[in-house]
């Protein structure tokens, strides 16, 4: 397939540019489909009662999850404060008006039963490993896993992520056209590391798929990328692993 970016052609007819990380083949519209809010446009991942969830349809930009690398939850993390204080504030006050505060339960790493802290109080947040499965589609990987096929470099009995029918559905892209990592509020493997979804990093893998581990160099034992788990910044390559995609329950009524 030839890439609609760089016009390289890929032999192995990949929905993703192994050269340059742009989508070859389009990522689809969620079935809520598309709105333009404040200076973005938004999936819509779920409509109730006057409200609806939405999320950015890109990677706006790339972030430390966190100033330092250190155990840490979504409550006290670095991250939170940014969404809910600074990026907040760039809405108009009648978009903020709109903007509903919501409790975001926070579960524990459901593979790994790494804590995920208390239930927090936000008005835009990341989305959970949970609420990912249960928007961009459920294969039931979740509950099933990947048995490690006996790769050294994964120490673990399963490997740490979810690949599976729904990748395209859950990648993004930057301003650049690049799919991108962005990043989930759940914990990794430990409390140093924060679940993603993933994105390009030129290793010619089809990217989109959950990292239920965080990516990590693990002193406990676990599988070992080495330097991929960075919380207090980006890779020097340009990963971006600390994509941000906000989301945020918006009050819809006399409007929608």
């Amino acid at each position: 397939m030839i890439c609609p970016k760089c016009k390289k052609d890929d032999s192995q007819n990949r929905e993703m540019c192994p050269d340059c990380g742009a989508p070859v083949k389009p990522i689809p519209v969620p079935p809520g489909g598309k709105i333009r809010f404040g200076d973005y446009d938004w999936f819509v991942l779920d409509k109730q009662d006057g409200k609806m969830l939405i999320i950015t349809e890109k990677v706006i930009e790339m972030r430390a999850y966190h100033s330092e690398e250190t155990d840490i939850t979504w409550e006290t993390c670095d991250m939170r404060k940014y969404l809910n204080g600074e990026f907040y504030q760039l809405f108009s006050e009648t978009d903020r008006a709109r903007i509903i505060e919501v409790v975001n339960e926070n579960p524990d790493n459901p593979w790994y039963g790494t804590s995920g802290g208390n239930p927090t109080t936000d008005k835009v947040f990341l989305l959970s490993i949970e609420e990912v499965v249960k928007y961009f589609g459920d294969s039931g990987q979740l509950k099933t896993k990947f048995k490690n096929p006996g790769w050294d470099w994964c120490k673990d009995e399963y490997l740490p992520w979810i690949l599976d029918n729904y990748n395209l559905e859950r990648r993004s892209v930057d301003d650049e056209g690049i799919v991108r990592f962005w990043r989930l509020r759940s914990p990794g493997a430990n409390n140093r590391f924060i679940a993603a979804v993933t994105g390009f990093c030129a290793d010619g893998f089809d990217q989109g798929g959950i990292d239920i581990g965080g990516c990590g160099n693990f002193a406990d034992g676990h599988f070992a990328f080495v330097g991929a788990g960075y919380l207090s910044g980006c890779l020097p390559i340009g990963d971006g692993l600390n994509g941000v995609r906000p989301a945020l329950w918006l009050n819809t009524k006399g409007v929608y």
